[in-house]
């Protein structure tokens, strides 16, 4: 009786209420209903009667249902009996007949799910949001399904109307004589809807029942164009290919990135656009900051900032820019692996395995130490501390760019070690994104399982030491075996045609990358070695790939330092303008001060001037903070307000580091070094 009672109250509800036009009317029947419900304001022969004929209508309504489900299975009977249709044409009308009545199902589905979210929602606390948010959800998760069900047989239903527009046409075909044209445009369409089916991987099927996914409500957006004529046309085609963007309920972007039908090319006019206004804004940017003294990469850096999110906020295609911009690092290592021969490696590796270590270390300690004052949490200290240590290894390069680093017989040259310790810290880099995870963990860990956390941390350090191993290895066989006769390939077929010979360059330093990232070590070191390698083969060899790669390694790096300017946010850095520059300058200090202390240490006494000069180099933070802060922030190893300062704190570090560079390079470097260096 009382389910009962709850399906006349969703009739009274739901019928009466679509007869009435003022809403005070439908308010006062949603209030009647409810106290008919709970017995209030009403005799018990009016409510019976009441509940007998809103019963009566809902079972009427059912009744109707079953005859109809009954008509359609005698249908489909009767249709697959008929010797005059074809097995296709049967196919089809009993898919037509099967869809209605799913559709009748669901609907009932629809009707009784109603009925069980009033109900739970009648019994609740209306104090309590959790109770509140629960009914909530669940009516979400119910309309989701909903909606995924009612979007497949909208596709089912434009399926079967195409397949009867296509039996018209065949209809007419058969009642008069086609033309040879005609025949051959038919079999062309025969043969593109077999490419079309081919092709079509029904990738919403295969990954809808797939663990992990959830079904989520999105907005499709149109390009908003001054001529709504135009943007009614261009809507209808976009509809087909599916060039709109999607924003779901947590505000993410979305744009296509395969579509259904791969036979008609598509564009990303966002992406285009982007890219364009980036390269125009760059230039005068560029010229801005070579006005004033400074590096033109923070004039694209100031592009980013003035398209991005804190500035006009031109930039749709975000994940695309900085994507692309990614290639710029790759290329930007690739030459100074180029320029970083392996002779110079090997007379600087001890300082360059040494340097950095100790540094990290000390960092880390300084962290660890700074944040039990602070009250921090060891996870978030050691992430900090560990983020703040990595130096830029593209602005370096920059300042190194095309120096003359003449050392005297017996030192050891400032670049060397520079760029050496760079690369080291390229390594502790990957390290530290495949420790992450366990980091994570370690962070919501009791204290019961710190011995096996820390068991795991040193297994995944072996693995991770194993896997450089191997790249060296491989490095060396390729250096011994491979990569002389290959550059002589390349070199021989790229005679009076240099796309082959930038075609194989590339595609070398991409298979170092793709290796390198297979054995969980960082994609930036298999550029840098790409370009050791080929540097191997000499000098000449070395000037003549210089001059080819170098054109779209600075078009690239324009998109790399724009992508950073995208996350610098000017109103924060004004707000805590005061904190940030007390925390840049420490860490720039502390930075400093302890490189100066290590390579004191690990330096020969003949090459100890050097130290100013790389101790300068290094007293940054490296744009790689912003992708680990991102991942740590999604991780919830830390805050968003420790983000932002990670963040800021990067950005002015690298503002202040050509300044610092300056200064150690009119201090320690002769003359004619110094013009070339800075």
């Amino acid at each position: 009786m009382k389910a009962t009672g709850f399906i006349s109250l969703w009739t009274l509800v739901s019928l009466p209420c679509g007869q009435l036009a003022n809403p005070a009317e439908r308010e006062d029947v949603v209030k009647h209903a409810i106290k008919l419900h709970r017995g209030k304001g009403a005799v018990i022969t009016q409510r019976k009667q009441w509940v007998l004929e809103s019963c009566r209508k809902l079972s009427g309504l059912l009744r109707q249902k079953n005859v109809v489900l009954n008509k359609l299975k005698n249908a489909i009977r009767a249709v697959e009996k008929d010797v005059g249709l074809s097995d296709e044409e049967k196919l089809f009308q009993v898919h037509t007949f099967e869809i209605f009545q799913k559709e009748l199902n669901e609907s009932e589905n629809s009707v009784f799910q109603a009925i069980h979210g009033l109900q739970r929602a009648l019994q609740g606390d209306y104090k309590d949001v959790v109770n509140m948010k629960e009914s909530s959800r669940q009516r979400l998760e119910a309309l989701r399904e909903a909606a995924i069900k009612e979007e497949m047989e909208y596709v089912e239903l434009l399926a079967a109307e195409k397949h009867q527009v296509e039996a018209l046409k065949n209809m007419q075909h058969q009642n008069k004589s086609l033309s040879m044209l005609d025949e051959i445009l038919e079999d062309v369409r025969k043969a593109a809807d077999r490419l079309e089916e081919e092709i079509e991987e029904h990738a919403f099927d295969d990954n809808k029942s797939v663990r992990g996914v959830n079904f989520e409500a999105v907005l499709r957006v149109e390009e908003d164009e001054a001529n709504s004529k135009r943007n009614a046309s261009k809507r209808e085609v976009e509809d087909d290919l599916g060039l709109s963007m999607l924003i779901d309920s947590q505000n993410n972007q979305y744009i296509l990135t395969k579509p259904r039908d791969s036979t008609i090319p598509r564009a990303d006019h966002h992406f285009i656009k982007d890219i364009v206004t980036i390269g125009m804004l760059s230039l005068p940017c560029g010229w801005l900051c070579t006005t004033i003294g400074l590096p033109t990469m923070f004039g694209y850096i100031i592009c980013g900032v003035l398209l991005g999110p804190s500035g006009l906020n031109s930039i749709k295609s975000i994940v695309q820019v900085e994507t692309l911009g990614e290639f710029g690092v790759f290329f930007t290592l690739f030459l100074v692996g180029l320029e970083f021969s392996p002779e110079r490696l090997r007379k600087v590796w001890k300082i360059s395995l040494q340097g950095p270590c100790y540094m990290t270390v000390l960092m880390i300690a300084f962290g660890l130490l700074w944040g039990h004052l602070l009250q921090i949490r060891p996870t978030q200290s050691v992430f900090i501390s560990t983020c703040l240590s990595l130096s830029s290894t593209p602005l370096v390069s920059r300042f190194l760019a095309g120096s003359v680093r003449g050392d005297k017989e017996g030192d050891i040259d400032y670049s060397s070690v520079l760029l050496g310790m760079l690369v080291m810290q390229d390594v502790q880099l990957g390290l530290f994104i495949a420790v992450m995870p366990t980091l994570i963990q370690a962070g919501v860990s009791t204290h019961s399982s710190i011995f096996k956390e820390i068991l795991r941390i040193l297994i995944l350090i072996g693995q991770i030491l194993f896997s450089l191993a191997a790249v060296f290895l491989l490095c060396l066989v390729i250096k011994t075996y491979l990569i002389g006769p290959y550059y002589r390939k390349l070199h021989a077929e790229s005679k009076g045609n240099k796309e082959i010979l930038i075609l194989g360059i590339t595609a070398f330093t991409f298979l170092m990358l793709t290796i390198t990232e297979l054995l969980d070590v960082s994609m930036e070191l298999g550029c840098f070695l790409a370009g050791a390698l080929i540097s191997s083969q000499g000098h000449m060899v070395t000037e003549e790939i210089m001059c080819c790669i170098e054109p779209i390694r600075d078009f690239l790096a324009i998109i790399f330092f724009a992508s950073i300017g995208l996350h610098v946010f000017p109103t924060f850095v004004i707000y805590e303008l005061t904190v940030l520059l007390f925390l840049t300058l420490s860490v720039v200090i502390m930075k400093f001060v302890l490189a100066v202390l290590v390579l004191s240490l690990i330096l020969p006494k003949t090459s100890q001037y050097i130290k100013w000069i790389v101790s300068a180099g290094l007293a940054q933070v490296s744009e790689f903070s912003f992708v680990l802060g991102s991942r740590a922030r999604r991780a919830g190893i830390i805050s968003r307000e420790v983000y932002l300062l990670i963040l800021s704190v990067t950005t002015l570090s690298l503002l202040l580091a050509p300044a610092l560079w300056r200064a150690a390079i009119m201090k320690c470097v002769p003359r004619p070094e110094r013009r070339s260096s800075t």
